[in-house]
Parts: C-alpha cells; structure tokens; sequence
C-alpha cells in the first residue's frame, strides 16, 4: 500500500487501464502503468462502467475537485475473478479518500 497521487485516466492502456478510468493521466499515473506493466498485473477499478460519483476516491479539501488516485492491482492471471469494483462515498471513514471495495469470485 501507498499513496502515490497517481491518476491513470480514461484512456484505456493495453490490458492495464480499462476505458472507464477518470481524470487525465499524470506523470505518477505513467510509472504505476509502467510498474503494472511489467508485473503483470491490471489496475481493477478502470475496467467497470459505472457514474462519477462511484468512481472518484479522494475529495480535495473545501470538496473543490475529486479524483481516481486509489487503485485495486490484480494479477492478469485471476483478473476474472474482480466482479466489481466501486467507491462508497457515503462511508463516514473520517479521511478525504473513501471507501475502495472490490468483488472477488
């Protein structure tokens, strides 16, 4: 775990980045889709169609803008097995992040 600021956008990456991502892709972004590339893994929460508001995962402060900076990696190998992945922005968990939560099979 870590907190990198990093933001993927939306454009979808190989089979890394899903299309369903948010926000413009910064330098951050680029080096865990490098990392993620060569480990072998996908970042989750950019393959699932879902609204904005189910996507975000940090409210700046005075709730100014939102952003995607909290991902789920999975291995390629068992990315079938993430059903779903979404934020529940109405977790009361006293941070400016909220609650990521994956599905798995």
């Amino acid at each position: 775990m870590g907190d990198f600021n990093a933001k993927v956008g939306e454009q979808r990456m190989d089979d890394v980045v899903g299309p369903h991502g948010l926000g413009q892709k910064n330098e951050r972004g680029e080096r865990l889709v490098e990392w993620a590339q060569r480990n072998e893994v996908i970042i989750g929460n950019t393959w699932f169609e879902l609204p904005p508001r189910r996507k975000w995962t940090w409210k700046s402060p005075g709730d100014g803008s939102r952003n995607q900076i909290d991902f789920i990696l999975i291995s390629k190998r068992f990315r079938n097995a993430l059903l779903i992945s979404k934020t529940l922005p109405s977790a009361d968990c006293y941070s400016d992040h909220v609650v990521l939560m994956g599905k798995l099979e």
